[in-house]
């Protein structure tokens, strides 16, 4: 199994997933022409996707879903309150998936997990094969224990750490949406997403990608020193980026 993104941060999100029986596009938070441009960075053809996994209804996450979709005719999984959020339009072949309710494509499982963040019925995913299980872990603005228990083990974990609360606070957003970021509702900071690592066990984790980084109210090096001491056991910690996401990481 391997996975990379097309991008991520709140201009665009989207995470490619790809394993011997097909390749997953996890939310596609940009146009389709953008996407396929993405796609093809990855050497990767819209022709090989298998399906669409949709984790909420905010428009950095879904803006190319129906779209693509059905330019591609491809199958799209996501929660009747994600669904039924927006106006999608036809899509070719929707599959309403249960918070609860872990699911094959292929021989891929895949298991959502109900996150606590401002949209009607979001989640995030783990994705096992072959006993090897990769974490997806972004936009939630608190971890409750099922979260925490749920991603135990992981051998890849993709992790939000979103933004610095001191430069939120002192940052360009007018007061409310402070508050939304900042809240449990909201998106993680950096020392909830330290915290977060700090009780997982980590024996398994080859990879430890930083993802959904803000551009106003976080910077790489906040985070690189927020981090620095609690990966030193990671075999590898990459930083994810807006414009270029990151490159493909295998999980072996």
């Amino acid at each position: 199994m391997r996975f990379a993104s097309l991008g991520s941060g709140s201009r665009g999100n989207a995470t490619l997933v790809e394993w011997p029986g097909g390749t997953l596009l996890i939310d596609c938070g940009f146009s389709v022409r953008e996407a396929e441009s993405r796609l093809q960075r990855l050497g990767q053809s819209p022709a090989s996707l298998s399906a669409i996994l949709v984790t909420h209804e905010h428009i950095d996450h879904i803006k190319g879903v129906a779209a693509f979709a059905r330019r591609y005719q491809l199958p799209v999984y996501m929660t009747p309150g994600t669904w039924q959020s927006r106006d999608f339009g036809v899509l070719p072949d929707l599959r309403l998936l249960e918070t609860t309710a872990p699911f094959m494509i292929g021989d891929l499982l895949i298991t959502p997990i109900a996150v606590p963040h401002d949209a009607r019925e979001p989640v995030q995913f783990i994705l096992q094969h072959e006993q090897r299980r990769l974490g997806l872990l972004t936009d939630l603005g608190s971890i409750p224990p099922h979260v925490e228990s749920a991603y135990q083990t992981c051998h890849a974990l993709i992790l939000e750490a979103n933004h610095d609360s001191t430069m939120l606070a002192s940052g360009p957003y007018p007061a409310s949406l402070k508050r939304r970021v900042g809240g449990q509702w909201g998106h993680l900071n950096n020392q909830q997403a330290v915290g977060f690592l700090q009780r997982l066990d980590i024996s398994l984790l080859q990879h430890l990608v930083i993802a959904h980084i803000s551009q106003k109210n976080n910077s790489p090096d906040l985070v690189r020193q927020a981090f620095s001491g609690v990966v030193a056991a990671i075999a590898e910690v990459t930083y994810a980026c807006q414009d270029e996401g990151f490159g493909w990481l295998v999980v072996r």
